[in-house]
């Protein structure tokens, strides 16, 4: 099959069986935007967590080789095939997946999206890593706090649809001239999420801006190309390297110098909590808004009036503490 061909799919993370032999395991889908991505990585073991938490529950760990809606389209496709009881994704496009999920809906899977939203009528809950304004504004300061003069900043971003991204970054030009009016933002571009790209672009930047100050990468990604293009290219103490990172990945860069800080939520957490989600929509509870659904030990959410919620606020890695986080995902 095409399907087998073009996407690499890890199934059966976990599954801890009833007693009684009659009961079928919940079958709970996380599609990423890409496989081979450590962000997603540390998400699909909290999905691991949750399922064997829950003890009825097995989650199907998939995504496309590359970033693109197309492939998570067929890959939608397949688990409507399959019979899942519900999909949990990261969208590479909010609205080309629509679709798809739509008519994963209507054969009575449950829809979540995660990270990455997808269009109202293409789930039935989003949840937010953490609250959007907080997070542009987060990605801004984490340059500016070392830019006490100003100066000129850029960002490297994933690809030009992804939702989480444009609203990061809508959140972010926002409060620019209230809140960090010496910050001059000179440039917005796009990696793709694919380390090659995303350090020709990173490499543009800085041919392009030579009073560069500082590149802001809200993509686990981009943060460590630009960070190794800065390294080699001998500018550490000349342009600061900051935005969402992995502590795992990334820990070399604050060691070097290359960055000051970085940011992040607990995708271990966030993958727990989409599992969570979703069991509890198969098990028949309505999303609605203010909604209030348990996400385990992480908390609880309450949905807001189109059904998204934020799980927690971004968490700051510097080297007053990079060594500790780093060992954990």
């Amino acid at each position: 099959m095409k399907f087998l061909k073009t996407l690499a799919v890890t199934t059966a993370l976990a599954t801890t069986m009833m007693a009684n032999p009659g009961f079928a395991a919940e079958r709970i889908a996380l599609v990423v935007k890409s496989l081979g991505n450590g962000f997603f990585d540390a998400a699909a073991k909290g999905a691991e967590e949750a399922a064997k938490e829950l003890g009825d529950v097995e989650v199907i760990y998939t995504g496309p080789t590359s970033a693109t809606a197309e492939g998570q389209i067929e890959i939608i496709n397949s688990l409507i095939a399959q019979q899942v009881d519900a999909i949990a994704i990261s969208a590479n496009d909010p609205d080309a997946l629509v679709p798809a999920l739509e008519k994963a809906m209507e054969r009575g899977i449950k829809v979540i999206s995660w990270d990455s939203g997808v269009a109202p009528e293409g789930r039935m809950i989003h949840l937010n890593p953490s609250d959007t304004g907080l997070i542009g504004e987060t990605i801004i300061k984490l340059a500016a706090d070392y830019l006490p003069n100003g100066g000129d900043v850029a960002i490297l971003s994933a690809s030009s649809t992804a939702t989480n991204q444009n609203a990061w970054i809508d959140a972010a030009k926002e409060i620019l001239p209230t809140k960090f009016p010496n910050i001059n933002l000179v440039s917005v571009v796009y990696g793709d999420d694919d380390s090659v790209k995303s350090t020709n672009e990173a490499k543009g930047l800085i041919a392009t801006y030579p009073d560069l100050d500082a590149i802001i990468a809200p993509t686990t990604v981009g943060v460590v190309a630009a960070a190794q293009v800065v390294t080699d290219e001998g500018l550490i103490g000349k342009i600061n390297v900051t935005g969402l990172a992995l502590p795992s990945e990334f820990k070399q860069f604050i060691d070097n110098g290359a960055s000051q800080a970085v940011a992040l939520w607990n995708p271990i957490d966030l993958g727990y909590s989409a599992v969570y989600l979703s069991h509890q929509l198969i098990g028949g509870m309505e999303a609605k808004p203010g909604a209030t659904f348990s996400i385990g030990k992480v908390g609880e959410i309450t949905l807001d009036d189109t059904n998204s919620a934020a799980m927690a606020a971004p968490f700051q890695f510097d080297k007053s503490n990079i060594d500790e986080f780093s060992k954990i995902y």
